[in-house]
């Protein structure tokens, strides 16, 4: 029984909005970003070429290709390579507000950074996902070339392209998100309850915003009851 699902519902939604956009938690108390780790503070060599590396965060998990020599490609939403060509610029540790624009102009790039880079602190498992594509996983070699293949400025798409594609599609040969599918679960989830028209209207205008489309199911939930709730 859930007396008032307004607050629960979209304290859920912000969780997975975080989840889509990928964004650092900072320390208590810091205004800025965090530096990543000192070059050596991951131990690269049980990492292997075509290896992939998986950073399991607080609300999502981060996806990479290791490609050698403490070098890691990974998918990332980045506003910048969308409006610079200036490769000093783009290279650089992308921050939250890179990331956010980047989700909202659907803008990404598949770019090459140190471990200490990509992980940001966080623990790392490697080919932790192969146990879910039992007889799929391609060479090490074949899985490393095609990461190689895709750096540089690409979309970004929730559900079509974001950094678990990638790295399935780089490995496995099959671009799949299993975030994807849980973060859908939980629109669906969240839209059926009708009791919850303050959730309804947020959960259909960050279907606008994060996957640039409102479904025809998703329409009447944000504005009827947007309506309903402005009159009463």
């Amino acid at each position: 029984s859930m007396k008032n699902p307004v607050p629960q519902a979209a304290s859920l939604l912000l969780e997975k909005l975080m989840l889509l956009v990928h964004i650092r938690p900072l320390p208590a108390g810091s205004g800025g970003e965090t530096p990543p780790p000192a070059p050596g503070y991951y131990d690269t060599s049980c990492f292997k070429r075509g290896d992939l590396l998986e950073v399991p965060r607080t609300l999502f998990v981060h996806f990479g290709i290791y490609l050698g020599e403490n070098r890691v490609a990974h998918l990332m939403p980045d506003i910048l390579p969308s409006v610079t060509a200036d490769s000093r610029q783009i290279q650089q540790v992308v921050t939250n507000k890179r990331l956010i624009l980047g989700v909202i102009a659907r803008a990404a790039s598949v770019r090459v950074d140190t471990v200490e880079d990509f992980a940001y602190g966080g623990s790392i498992l490697v080919n932790h996902m192969d146990r879910l594509f039992e007889g799929q996983v391609l060479s090490s070699e074949e899985s490393a070339r095609r990461a190689e293949k895709l750096v540089g400025a690409t979309a970004y798409s929730l559900l079509w392209n974001n950094c678990e594609h990638f790295v399935t599609y780089c490995r496995y040969g099959a671009a799949v998100s299993f975030q994807t599918d849980k973060f859908c679960e939980t629109l669906k989830m969240i839209i059926r309850d009708q009791r919850s028209v303050l959730a309804s209207v947020l959960v259909g205008l960050a279907s606008i915003v994060c996957l640039g489309v409102a479904p025809s199911t998703t329409l009447p939930t944000i504005f009827i009851p947007f309506f309903l709730w402005m009159a009463g």
